[in-house]
């Protein structure tokens, strides 16, 4: 298992150069100068030359990769071009906020999805398998953007039950500790906060939680028709078991790798930032921020961002990976 751990931690080096290149090549492509966003469309074409010189954006593109690489090496991101705040501080504060929506968001989908794929699957062909598939068909195919958007429409301004964005109420006060502003009113026993930090979660954890929950839905369909074909389930039924011991120990049991693959992928591709969401909900987290960089030309914060969610994500994997030895005592690795 070590070895195997091992091995695929160095085989994270080549797929994080490549997305290191990937992502400074983008960027260079992207038509505007950091220089001239920092200084105003009136800069002199001194100023802008001195600025430019200064960030080393005057330096030939295989020199500015290599300055990157050799402070990433390091471990060092670098500094935002426009607010001057280290890459790693930026990431150290809204992290906290992507990893609360995405875990609130998964939550939302595992309780609704697998039970919904389960179901649909022990009712095969029958109107409730009809109703979860066609219902998780509109959840794929909806555009996460129209769906933050109505539910902002509904539930914020027309009922006025739930705050349109933001992740706490300006007349809340909340004394941070972790960043997990959850922990941190449970933490300080502000209840009134908690409560406010979950009101404001609601909308966003709902919308981008809805393509999970749909994905998750299908898959354990799939997966649980699959497993209730074999031989052994219908064994355990000839044996006069419950059919919901049939279903719960036998079945699911078999059918969860694939269902944890998926939550796994879906989990990372969160945390990675959900970028519409989050700017739709005015939601401070890496999604938002790495928007953001994009639109100001911020390279440190596009290029250590990316990288960043990326080994998040490749990481995710192999904790997957790792978890299926521990779902099917049949896989071992070496």
């Amino acid at each position: 298992m070590l070895r195997y751990i091992a091995k695929r931690l160095l085989d994270l080096l080549p797929v994080i150069l490549g997305i290191t290149i990937l992502v400074f090549l983008f960027l260079k492509l992207i038509p505007g100068n950091p220089a001239i966003v920092l200084l105003g469309p009136r800069a002199t074409p001194d100023q802008i030359a001195s600025l430019s010189k200064q960030l080393g954006l005057d330096q030939p593109l295989p020199l500015q990769y290599l300055a990157f690489i050799s402070k990433l090496v390091r471990f060092d991101l670098g500094k935002s071009i426009i607010s001057g705040i280290p890459i790693w501080q930026e990431i150290k504060t809204r992290f906290p906020a992507t990893i609360e929506l995405s875990v609130a968001a998964m939550l939302i989908s595992m309780v609704l999805g697998i039970p919904a794929g389960i179901i649909a699957a022990v009712k095969k062909n029958g109107w409730v398998d009809n109703i979860a598939m066609s219902t998780s068909l509109l959840g794929v195919s909806m555009p996460v953007y129209w769906l933050g958007l109505l539910l902002i429409y509904l539930f914020a301004v027309n009922l006025h039950w739930l705050p349109p964005s933001g992740r706490l109420g300006i007349n809340v006060d909340l004394q941070p500790i972790t960043g997990f502003y959850i922990l941190d009113s449970i933490l300080t026993l502000n209840f009134r906060a908690l409560g406010d930090v979950l009101a404001h979660l609601i909308l966003p954890a709902l919308t981008v939680g809805t393509i999970p929950l749909a994905i998750l839905a299908r898959i354990t369909r799939s997966a649980m028709l699959e497993v209730l074909s074999q031989d052994y389930i219908r064994t355990a039924r000839a044996k006069g078991l419950l059919e919901r011991w049939v279903i719960m120990k036998h079945a699911l049991k078999n059918a969860l790798l694939p269902v944890v693959t998926i939550i796994g992928l879906q989990f990372g591709t969160l945390l990675s930032g959900a970028i519409l969401t989050e700017t739709i909900f005015s939601w401070p987290g890496i999604g938002s921020w790495i928007y953001n960089g994009i639109l100001t030309r911020d390279y440190p914060v596009v290029q250590g961002g990316v990288v960043f969610v990326a080994i998040v994500f490749v990481l995710i994997n192999l904790l997957v990976d790792i978890s299926y030895a521990f779902l099917d005592p049949r896989i071992q690795y070496k």
